[in-house]
């Protein structure tokens, strides 16, 4: 246990049908600030007092103090709830106070539409050390296509990588800055999956060269490494 949150890594029921993505830079000299208010107060009061949270997990970026945070939700109505609006439009005074200093923000919610992991995995996927995500931006008329070649062939190429333990494939409905369609989620045993040759040979198929033809199928990758245990709603 940690902070008084129990530690759970192999929980797959603590992953949702959608999900909150949010990030942020704390404040120049502040980061301990910064951590002590998400890890003691923000993430832990959504996660427990916000009805349909699930579970979240949070991230540091290796290239700097760029902080990720991946909230577990029932649905994306749970972000429609009373007590999460009342939350987000009239945050208490620490939080008001946070959210004014941070930087590089961004928000967005996404609902899951397949998700592919490892039989028995010995960590739990949803805990994973490395995050790796894509976002992308795939015309309409390219959405059947593109869902279709990645359940059916590179989400189990990739699978087939033991430091590969699990991706979901999630289409937005909320998105701030950028207007992605999708966000691809991988979780990584380690970091070295996305220089190998699994990561290769999924990059050489037909069907994957056919779509790299495509100016919108280049995405926009980020990297994060998770920073400590997943939050869990306790029991009442």
């Amino acid at each position: 246990m940690e902070g008084g949150w129990p530690v759970v890594r192999t929980r797959l029921d603590l992953k949702g049908d959608a999900i909150l993505f949010s990030e942020m830079t704390p404040p120049d000299g502040a980061e301990d600030a910064f951590n002590d208010w998400y890890d003691n107060h923000h993430t832990p009061n959504h996660v427990q007092g916000v009805p349909g949270f699930i579970s979240a997990m949070r991230y540091r970026s290796p290239a700097g103090p760029h902080y990720l945070a991946v909230y577990e939700l029932e649905s994306t109505d749970t972000l429609q709830s009373q007590e999460y609006r009342r939350r987000k439009f009239t945050p208490d005074e620490s939080t008001r106070r946070m959210l004014q200093a941070v930087s590089g923000f961004t928000r967005y919610v996404a609902v899951e539409v397949f998700a592919l992991g490892r039989p028995e995995p010995a960590l739990g996927p949803l805990d994973a050390p490395v995050l790796f995500c894509q976002f992308l931006s795939v015309p309409g008329e390219h959405w059947s296509e593109f869902g279709d070649w990645f359940d059916r062939e590179h989400a189990p190429i990739l699978l087939s990588d033991p430091d590969w333990l699990m991706v979901r494939r999630l289409e937005t409905v909320a998105c701030d800055p950028e207007h992605y369609s999708h966000i691809i989620l991988h979780y990584l045993a380690d970091q070295r999956a996305l220089s190998s040759e699994t990561m290769a040979r999924a990059r050489a198929t037909d069907w994957y060269r056919k779509l790299a033809r495509h100016r919108w199928f280049l995405p926009h990758c980020v990297t994060y490494h998770r920073r400590r245990d997943r939050f869990v709603k306790l029991a009442a």
